[in-house]
């Protein structure tokens, strides 16, 4: 078979050593060691990480890179963060947001994102974001799947026109039906908001993805009302609970009702480290909670748990870089995720649990899957965490989309330094 691109002497994620990858038409045809074939394109590996692309389940992209407009978030905290965000959704345009998407989503594929979800704010009769991100979504449609939720971050109940935006934005072609319960006004509120979104997600066949819970009182518990009507409206699998940072101060004997319930439900639970490990505890003096998720628990108990990055400079986040890596990086340390399993396990929380989530099709690196793919300069899927290394090259639909010169990234375990010719990771023709 003449190939379009092949891939030679890659590790995969799994372990898989010295295999060769060939794609044609968009998809992967081959995964063998010892290929022996023509291409187009042939890239040597060179024994480096080649994974399906970084996938983040939870972003905010409407607000990206939108530091310092129109203030900084002085106290650090998640309230004042959605205050300023008040401040900034009437003075900014559409062509604002789509400005900064874009330079979003750039950045993003050349760090190895194939996939983000996006929650897009509802709660303005312009609907600004709406606009602005479906327009986002045509236009880098050729190189990132982007997934919009409609996010009713001012309470669908709290908020008097927010129900109505949200059937609106989902009118216009918004994905997924999102909410945030802990901030209606009462916990009775709050049960009512997850009721009535998940029967809209119900009526619609669409997926849910709501924050839940992003608070420090173990008293918000509205994860247990979405795992209930998730099950009533037969909606398993299809649903998300994001944040959760609740179950961090939960007591224990209620969290061991709680997880056999969200398993019962088919939840899955999407933590964002990074921002978690921010915002949370800002009222503890010590010990002070950090706010991460019981993510350890809710893995073993069988859930599928993808880790989101949240925020890239915005009113809630002054730092990132658009690096999955970082995210679990992040998760590892607070999660004390520290055995080989468990780092190896980190890594598919940003890949292959990520777009689980959100229901990517055809994710993955055997026969038949999109040839969808990144080099790593990194020897394996822990390497790839420890050093968030240099992505080599991005590969969309069999092609290379971008590439960036390899460089002297590490001493490996028997102090080699590890020098690289970036002229080895150029295509060649075979």
């Amino acid at each position: 078979m003449q190939f379009d691109l092949i891939i030679k002497n890659a590790v995969l994620p799994d372990g898989r050593e010295h295999m060769d990858i060939g794609c044609k038409d968009s998809l992967i045809c081959a995964v063998e060691r010892g290929l022996k074939a023509e291409a187009g394109t042939v890239i040597d590996a060179a024994g480096y990480l080649v994974s399906p692309p970084l996938i983040d389940p939870h972003f905010h992209m409407d607000a990206t890179l939108s530091l310092g407009n129109p203030r900084l978030n002085q106290s650090g905290t998640l309230l004042e963060g959605i205050n300023l965000w008040g401040e900034l959704k009437p003075i900014q345009s559409v062509d604002d947001i789509i400005k900064r998407a874009l330079a979003y989503c750039d950045l993003a594929v050349s760090m190895g994102i194939g996939a983000i979800r996006s929650h897009v704010d509802i709660c303005d009769d312009s609907l600004t974001g709406v606009q602005a991100l479906i327009e986002v979504r045509a236009q880098v449609a050729d190189y990132l799947d982007l997934q919009l939720v409609a996010f009713p971050q001012d309470g669908v109940l709290r908020d008097p026109t927010a129900e109505v935006n949200l059937i609106r934005a989902l009118d216009m072609g918004v994905d997924v039906v999102g909410g945030i319960p802990h901030f209606e006004r009462t916990m009775a509120d709050g049960a009512t908001s997850v009721r009535r979104l998940c029967e809209i997600a119900a009526a619609r066949g669409l997926m849910v993805d709501m924050h839940c819970d992003e608070s420090d009182d173990p008293l918000s518990r509205h994860v247990e009302t979405l795992a209930f009507e998730t099950q009533r409206l037969g909606l398993q699998g299809r649903v998300t609970g994001s944040h959760l940072t609740s179950m961090h101060s939960m007591d224990n004997y209620y969290v061991s009702k709680l997880i056999p319930l969200m398993v019962e439900a088919g939840l899955h639970a999407v933590p964002n480290p990074l921002i978690n490990i921010m915002l949370q505890g800002r009222h503890d003096t010590y010990p002070k909670r950090r706010g991460q998720t019981r993510v350890r628990e809710l893995r073993d108990a069988g859930i599928v748990v993808g880790f989101g990055s949240d925020c890239v400079m915005d009113p809630w986040y002054s730092l990132g870089k658009a690096d999955m890596l970082d995210v679990a990086h992040m998760g590892l340390h607070v999660g004390q995720l520290s055995s080989r399993d468990d780092m190896r396990w980190c890594f598919d929380a940003v890949t292959k649990n990520s777009a689980r989530i959100m229901g990517l099709e055809g994710y993955g690196l055997e026969v038949g899957c999109q040839a969808n793919m990144v080099l790593f300069q990194a020897r394996d899927a822990i390497e790839a965490i420890r050093l968030r290394p240099t992505r080599l090259v991005t590969i969309r639909h069999g092609k290379v989309i971008a590439r960036t010169e390899a460089t002297i990234s590490h001493l490996s375990l028997d102090g080699r330094a590890d020098t690289l010719n970036p002229a080895d990771f150029a295509p060649s023709s075979a």
